[in-house]
């Protein structure tokens, strides 16, 4: 239902400062760990010697110890020691390839041999200091394809997000779907109309007038597995829109990171990165709360709409033009499914 030889956003950094973390990824029970020095570790969240969560214990010296019986497991998931007894044989359990990079803790739930770091997305606004960050964290109970429609097709903000990002202009200005290979675009530009309160407030923010007329834009960009970036903004009508210059405008990236959980379950990153004002904590701040709000929104909506796709099973779905990016999207998923699958054949057979 989901790929799983690729990377993941799987926590964020400060969730494993102090304690292990235990998260489903996948389907995938792993727990994540600062090892020696400080270094990320990913395990399977299960202790050899009686099953007990190994996320329930502690870290010490760099190594995991269970909770229950004081075993300790190193980051390969090989067992070191416990007190009073031999462990050294035990066999190891499942070691994840995982990597801290640009703020974010990446996972590979997938074949170890084919976890490859070069292939994580270059955020170039993650160690850029003109960029400024603010995100969080949802758990959504929908599957994660239905958080992928959401994002690309906005259409929704105009009822969903009313009183915030939302406008008629939206519904009315019809989006452009491309495909560049595994990557997906919908484009939406809306030319002079009245910029809606969140946008209002960002161009204050940005020390321009929040109250006169403007050209929004907003480009919803999906990569595999489920990576979704989404730029938006407004600037002052006539200069240029999308182009138009710093100083006329207040743009933004949309970060949504959408880790599946389970079939119906995700753990859904989402954050905003700006290049005005990035010295502006207060700002940074503010803006993260509004955009929390907006995401809550969509969070009601998701798992409602899950509830019912399960009470309903049987029911087709209609398509629109709107759904252009979705459906794009899933056609890309599909296909790389289609993949796993077929490699995944011969190593069985083999094995056999």
């Amino acid at each position: 239902m989901f790929p799983k030889n690729t990377w993941y956003v799987a926590c964020m950094p400060d969730e494993v400062e102090d304690k292990p973390l235990g998260r489903t990824i996948c389907n995938e029970q792993i727990v994540f760990f600062r090892a020696e020095g400080g270094q990320i570790a990913a395990v399977e969240d299960f202790c050899p010697h009686r099953g007990a969560p190994l996320s329930l214990g502690f870290v010490r010296d760099g190594q995991l110890v269970c909770g229950y019986h004081g075993l300790e497991m190193g980051c390969e998931g090989k067992c070191t020691s416990m007190p009073g007894q031999r462990v050294r044989g035990f066999p190891s359990i499942h070691a994840y390839p995982v990597v801290e990079r640009h703020g974010f803790i990446w996972v590979w739930p997938g074949d170890a041999e084919q976890a490859d770091p070069d292939q994580i997305p270059e955020l170039h606004w993650a160690n850029d200091p003109e960029w400024a960050y603010g995100g969080g964290l949802y758990h959504i109970n929908c599957d994660y394809r239905l958080m992928i429609d959401n994002l690309m097709d906005l259409t929704h903000e105009t009822y969903v997000h009313a009183s915030s990002i939302g406008q008629p202009e939206i519904e009315e200005s019809a989006p452009e779907t491309k495909v560049n290979g595994d990557e997906v675009l919908t484009i939406r530009h809306m030319e002079n109309i009245t910029a809606p309160p969140f946008w209002q407030s960002a161009l204050r923010g940005n020390n321009l007038a929040g109250d006169v007329p403007v050209d929004r834009w907003q480009i919803c960009r999906f990569t595999p597995p489920s990576h979704i970036l989404i730029e938006v903004g407004v600037a002052h009508a006539g200069k240029g829109g999308y182009d138009a210059p710093a100083d006329t405008k207040a743009s933004s990236i949309v970060v949504d990171f959408i880790t599946p959980e389970t079939e119906t379950s995700i753990w859904y990153f989402w954050g905003m990165a700006r290049n005005f004002n990035p010295q502006d904590e207060a700002l940074t701040e503010q803006i993260r709360e509004g955009q929390g709000q907006i995401f809550s929104e969509d969070l009601e909506m998701l798992e409602s709409q899950q509830r019912n796709l399960l009470r309903y099973p049987e029911r087709r779905l209609l398509m629109l033009n709107i759904d252009g990016g979705g459906v794009q999207a899933r056609r890309v998923i599909d296909r790389i499914l289609k993949a796993e699958a077929e490699n995944a054949q011969p190593q069985a057979a083999t094995a056999s």
